[in-house]
């Protein structure tokens, strides 16, 4: 089983900046990919950035250009030029691959979630 930690939100000024920290922990920790996702109240959760085992990105376009994904030992996503539209609870996702080489799956693994708050 994996679990995942996030850690890093609050409360921050429109302008502002925070890193959001996620760890894995557990057997087997291995992913294909790990992202960020958020859900503001009322909304669908949505992607906001993901990064692959080979470390390719992808970011919503709303974050472009001011967010950062990175992945080592823990996986991180730097927030920067914060706006009152990113203020949404977000959540660490782990995407593994699993099962026999002829039935490949992939399963995905959560964090609990921290809450980010930008203040206009």
């Amino acid at each position: 089983q994996v679990q995942l930690m996030e850690s890093g939100g609050g409360l921050v000024q429109a302008g502002g900046s925070l890193r959001l920290s996620c760890t894995a922990s557990g057997r087997r920790l291995r992913f294909n990919s790990m992202g960020w996702y958020r859900q503001a109240p009322g909304k669908q959760r949505e992607l906001v950035a993901s990064i692959t085992s080979q470390g390719m990105t992808t970011y919503t376009d709303s974050v472009q250009g001011r967010f950062t994904i990175s992945w080592a030992n823990t996986m991180a996503l730097q927030m920067n030029s914060l706006k009152p539209e990113d203020t949404a609870v977000y959540y660490c996702n782990a995407r593994q691959g699993m099962g026999p080489v002829e039935a490949p799956f992939e399963q995905d693994y959560w964090g609990q979630g921290t809450q980010v708050t930008v203040s206009s």
